[in-house]
């Protein structure tokens, strides 16, 4: 994926599934569907009589789940993640949904996020005795639920244990009779229910819902927990304090084109961010192309305001294999040239404007640029279509730390055009955010203006170091 490429990465996407018969397989689908969020791992939890089993392994779905092995996963309630490592690290240990065996009823979990106050938890759970058996977060949310030994209803532990956690998380916790789909106060991770076929499904994006055919009932809301069980439906607020500061980057760059997000087509969010970008940075050119595949629909919408013809000036190589995708500056630019090639007789002779959706280290866009002009293009307009990405992210963003990111090193916009080689280059506006994605009042922009929605708990300038507290 060309996400790995360029450094910039979600953490992963979770769904689940309640009543509807072969739960497992409608999983393996939605999952499918939500493997854009992550490539490193995924995993399969079903409950069928009190008694839970799960598959689980590093790599792409296709690869972890066969048809023999889906067929043991048999029953009407599962939940799935896939995954892409921040905190924490990778390895199979963190490869998700967690089951933990508990006195009071077993118990699984998938989490979509990061929590920000995770060392401090950690160390209050070890000094009641709590034993951890992986180095993610994810895990502490049942450490905290496990904590609660009396004999009262799960939900009243699952609301004290999300009232200690603080940051950016969508949980989905599955019991022997129940799921509970759990979103973060801040509203900064997505998180959705649907029925079908007299059943219920949760999915961190609205396209998975539509890839299993269900029928989109709403979001979950930011604070709420909703309870699935053979009464239906269900919900709690854990906490009154609610704000919908979704991440902004979910509109730019990591949902799927075909998802809502709160009300708003990623889509359609995504060309109106094109057609201000050209009201606020115009371009005298030829064509427009844009970066495959997430920057497509802000170039249509960039062509559609300006009047440029939109080509497909860059072509992506879809049967790329990922073991080009390694750390190393050389094997990252060799992977540039495996991932995209420049259309000759389309750039030959053009002024170009190429539309990005962000740049983080500059390594790829830099060889994208150089790449177009030995094809032949006589000037590349760099447009990009999110503000400059200047802070670290600590909700579950994989972005890099301030000396990785480009536009953190070099402040100078003119400085960051000379060093990618763009013959001119321009970004959008954080207001033009809000505007685009329905003229929203609340947004997390933290990456971009270093304004956190959330207590950070520990010094900021801990990420010059290593990116993570």
């Amino acid at each position: 994926m060309m996400r790995e490429i360029r450094g910039l990465n979600e953490e992963c996407g979770v769904f689940g599934v309640w009543g509807i018969d072969n739960a497992a397989t409608i999983t393996y689908y939605a999952l499918h569907a939500l493997q854009h969020r992550g490539q490193e791992g995924c995993g399969i939890v079903r409950v069928r009589d009190r008694q839970f089993k799960r598959i689980k392994g590093e790599g792409l779905v296709t690869e972890i789940f066969k048809e023999e092995n889906l067929r043991t996963l048999d029953g009407d309630m599962a939940i799935g993640h896939v995954r892409y490592s921040t905190t924490g690290g990778g390895g199979i240990e963190n490869v998700q949904p967690f089951v933990f065996r508990h006195n009071t009823g077993d118990f699984a979990l998938a989490h979509n996020g990061n929590i920000v106050n995770s060392q401090q938890l950690q160390r209050y759970l070890e000094e009641r005795g709590s034993l951890f058996h992986s180095t993610s977060d994810s895990e502490i949310l049942a450490h905290l639920i496990k904590k609660d030994n009396d004999n009262r209803d799960r939900l009243y532990a699952v609301l004290e244990a999300l009232n200690m956690i603080d940051g950016a998380f969508a949980f989905v916790i599955m019991t022997a009779s129940r799921l509970y789909a759990c979103r973060d106060k801040h509203g900064l991770r997505p998180l959705s229910i649907a029925k079908l076929n007299g059943g219920y499904v949760v999915s961190s994006e609205t396209c998975a819902i539509d890839i299993v055919g269900a029928e989109f009932i709403r979001d979950v809301e930011p604070g709420e927990v909703v309870i699935i069980d053979k009464d239906g439906l269900h919900s709690v607020d854990y906490s009154k304090y609610k704000r919908h500061n979704m991440c902004a980057m979910e509109y730019i760059y990591f949902a799927r084109p075909d998802s809502d997000i709160e009300g708003t087509n990623v889509h359609s969010c995504r060309k109106e961010t094109g057609k201000i970008l050209y009201k606020e940075a115009p371009a005298a050119a030829d064509i427009v192309i844009g970066v495959p595949d997430s920057s497509i629909s802000a170039a249509i919408g960039y062509s559609e305001a300006s009047g440029i013809p939109y080509e497909m000036g860059l072509i992506k190589n879809k049967y790329v294999g990922r073991t080009f995708i390694q750390p190393s500056q050389d094997l990252r630019e060799k992977g540039v040239r495996m991932k995209l090639s420049a259309v000759h007789s389309i750039v030959r002779g053009k002024r170009v404007v190429l539309i990005d959706d962000s740049i983080v280290r500059g390594t790829t866009t830099q060889h994208i640029v150089r790449m177009l002009k030995q094809s032949g293009a006589t000037e590349v307009h760099l447009r990009i279509a999110s503000p400059p990405i200047m802070y670290p992210c600590f909700y579950g963003v994989d972005t890099s730390t301030y000396d990785e990111l480009l536009c953190a090193r070099i402040k100078e916009i003119d400085k960051v055009r000379a060093a990618i080689g763009a013959n001119s280059l321009a970004f959008l506006s954080v207001g033009a955010l809000y505007k685009a994605a329905g003229d929203r009042k609340e947004l997390c922009t933290a990456c971009f203006t270093g304004h956190y929605p959330t207590a950070l708990y520990q010094p900021i300038e801990a990420a010059n170091k290593d990116g993570k507290f």
